[in-house]
């Protein structure tokens, strides 16, 4: 994970790195962390998947732009935007700004850590072995659903690939469901960033997969999805 300043002001740039250098040691979180002092330099290789942006840079940079040329790279990058001037924050709506940070509270950068975090909570995997007794190596962001087939369990992947491995239904719904998966019937487990509709009785996947909503677990259901929606969709 790499997080990037971009802050043309040297004493300014070093309060942001340092609270976020804290917050990173705080929590024992590795990270590479770059400072640079103009959005001309960084753009020489934009590479960030978290980063910090003045919104008002010297020699004419303008922040927002800044944020245009990732937006249009489709970079996947999260962007706080830094400012003294709150009232420009109103114009982050077109380059879909993660958080906007008073440089008068340098604190609300751990609120942004900590919501940014938890869009990376799909970013590890899980091992299992397969009908023949191979182990492999499932990621997480890559599952669609998890369904019952006999007295195993099918992995369904985005890409249509599938594995077959040995477990029961309620185990994996426990241990996947700190990572954004919702069992919704005693048959389905859903990665819930990969619903596409909801209504009364059912959801849609992405893929077009259309699933019963179970009726005892409707209420456990609804809460979890709520929740995702709110943490990750910015």
């Amino acid at each position: 994970m790499q997080i990037s300043i971009i802050e043309d002001e040297a004493v300014w740039r070093d309060k942001i790195r340092a609270v976020v250098e804290t917050y990173l040691r705080d929590h024992k979180i590795f990270c590479s962390i770059h400072s640079y002092g103009s959005g001309t330099d960084f753009l020489k290789n934009p590479q960030a998947d978290l980063l910090f942006l003045d919104i008002e840079l010297a020699e004419g940079e303008d922040g927002f732009a800044i944020a245009e040329k990732l937006k249009d790279s489709k970079s996947p990058c999260k962007i706080c935007f830094l400012t003294s001037h709150t009232e420009l924050a109103r114009q982050g709506y077109r380059v879909n700004a993660f958080r906007y940070i008073d440089k008068m509270h340098l604190e609300e950068i751990n609120e942004a850590l900590d919501s940014f975090l938890k869009t990376r909570i799909q970013d590890r995997s899980m091992e299992c072995k397969d009908a023949n007794g191979l182990c492999i190596r499932i990621h997480m962001q890559e599952l669609l659903l998890v369904e019952t087939s006999g007295r195993k369990l099918r992995y369904r992947m985005a890409d249509g690939s599938e594995h077959i491995c040995p477990g029961l239904i309620g185990e994996a719904a426990q241990s996947l469901s700190p990572f954004g998966f919702c069992q919704i019937q005693r048959s389905y487990i859903v990665n819930l960033k990969y619903i596409a509709e909801v209504n009364s009785r059912e959801v849609t996947l992405l893929d077009g997969t259309r699933i019963a909503i179970g009726r005892t677990r409707s209420r456990e259901f609804r809460k979890a999805y709520f929740q995702w929606r709110m943490n990750f969709e910015n």
